[in-house]
């Protein structure tokens, strides 16, 4: 499962409940580490290693995963992102998001309220950004279900939908 949207939509916290709840891994928003750790300002070309390295979190978490494994983000941020930023996107992000598959993208709402974070970039643009996934997303013709609510409720929204997936 992808969990996936802008900035500050719950994604994180999603993706570790919905583990803890399934009892299985998540795999961590793999950006948030990298770019703790560069003493820069990131560049197209980090963009690039922060996909490769959720990539490789991906791959090493699934073999530890017992049945789902919930990642928090996918290729589509990355692409989002670089083109959002630069105007352009890798070719190995574009190649990776259709072969990388996901039995299910689960679509975070803005309907939480910003948290500022050094991180991040974008409070006044998120329901353009959420726009852009829902684009890219029926587009490409994936699975994909937006989720909502607040609190409890997010997580009982989201937790309806996998048991539903799970059981067709």
């Amino acid at each position: 499962m992808a969990i996936t949207g802008p900035e500050s939509t719950g994604k994180s916290k999603l993706a570790e409940q919905l583990a803890s709840h399934f009892n299985t891994v998540w795999v961590p928003e793999y950006s948030r580490e990298y770019l703790r750790e560069l003493n820069r300002s990131y560049g197209y070309d980090d963009i690039l290693s922060i996909a490769k390295g959720q990539f490789e979190d991906e791959e090493r978490m699934a073999a530890q995963a017992t049945g789902l494994l919930f990642c928090d983000t996918d290729f589509i941020v990355n692409k989002i992102w670089c083109i959002d930023k630069f105007g352009k996107c890798h070719s190995w992000i574009l190649d990776m998001i259709g072969q990388q598959h996901y039995d299910l993208y689960l679509l975070c709402n803005t309907d939480l309220p910003w948290e500022p974070d050094p991180l991040r970039e974008n409070p006044e643009d998120r329901e353009r950004l959420f726009g852009l996934y829902k684009t890219e997303l029926e587009e490409r013709k994936l699975p994909y279900a937006i989720i909502g609510g607040t609190g409890k409720e997010r997580l009982e929204n989201a937790i309806r939908v996998v048991q539903n997936l799970r059981s067709t």
